[in-house]
């Protein structure tokens, strides 16, 4: 096996590119395909020797930083990223892009919108709810807003009744901005969100100092919603690949127990009331789950 993979990659990802994609003139006669060596090194911000020896193998070990640079002037995506540091010996860093803040891709919200008797939302490290389906809407319906899980838990009256157990939920909500903490520690959002939380609970406060981490991946729920009564819930969270910071948590009643019926029963009462008050028209027809709404 050839083993100078990473300047392979490299120089491949070189030649994939032209001037103009990576907004530079194009001057003379080009006599390689893609991009020149001096030209990634410019774009990169490093020395024009140092990324020759990169890719001719003779430079093993670049920081993570020269990776990072490396990365955005290639326009290598999460995956091209999360490979080259593979390549390097080194951890890829997570890190914030324009959708793990707040948006959600439409096939995303398609699939959500796919499954009418299933709670299904996409949270970003802070716990906001970044969307909703709509039975997840009508889950968290006691709730004013229904925006961010932390703030709902702790600083919402309707918290401490919705949570059966509001102990446990208190500390794994708690575990869970303490991850982010691991992952995002410079996000202004996060540090907006514990300041708030410590100043105005207690209980938050003094979770927090135990520094408990943990993530969300599966777990039962136990809810006491104010039409339905008691919810025994299950909920797998999987990681969004194309917005690192995002999960799809999805929420379900084992099958032919009084929850199943219960969470039936909240989607019809909830379909209702959207009808009610939401009349729709052929010219603007509303779309289930909308956070607009």
């Amino acid at each position: 096996m050839d083993d100078n993979r990473m300047g392979d990659f490299l120089r491949a990802r070189r030649a994939a590119l032209r001037p103009h994609d990576v907004g530079m003139p194009s001057h003379g006669t080009r006599r390689v395909a893609g991009l020149r060596r001096e030209e990634v090194a410019v774009l990169a911000g490093v020395n024009a020797d140092y990324y020759t020896r990169l890719e001719q193998g003779r430079e093993r070990n670049p920081s993570p930083q020269v990776i990072d640079a490396l990365s955005q002037a290639l326009h290598l995506d999460e995956d091209a990223r999360a490979h080259l540091y593979r390549l390097a010996g080194a951890t890829p860093g997570d890190r914030l892009s324009p959708h793990s803040t707040g948006r959600v891709s439409p096939a995303l919200r398609q699939l959500m919108d796919g499954y009418p008797n299933t709670p299904a939302f996409v949270m970003n490290r802070t716990l906001d709810l970044l969307a909703v389906n709509a039975l997840a809407q009508a889950l968290y319906s006691a709730f004013t807003p229904a925006d961010n899980l932390a703030r709902m838990t702790f600083l919402d009256p309707a918290g401490p009744t919705f949570y059966t157990d509001w102990n446990r939920a208190a500390q794994a909500t708690v575990a869970n901005l303490r991850e982010a903490t691991g992952f995002e520690p410079d996000n202004p959002r996060l540090r907006e969100l514990v300041g708030t939380l410590t100043e105005y609970s207690a209980d938050f406060a003094r979770l927090w100092q135990s520094h408990t981490v943990r993530g969300k991946t599966q777990d039962a729920k136990h809810f006491l919603h104010p039409d339905v009564g008691p919810l025994t819930l299950t909920y797998q969270a999987f990681d969004v690949r194309e917005a690192p910071g995002q999960q799809l948590v999805i929420y379900h009643a084992e099958p032919g127990s009084p929850s199943a019926h219960s969470l039936r029963l909240l989607g019809s009462l909830h379909a209702t009331r959207r009808q009610d008050h939401s009349p729709q028209t052929a010219d603007h027809p509303t779309r289930p789950g909308d956070p607009r709404r």
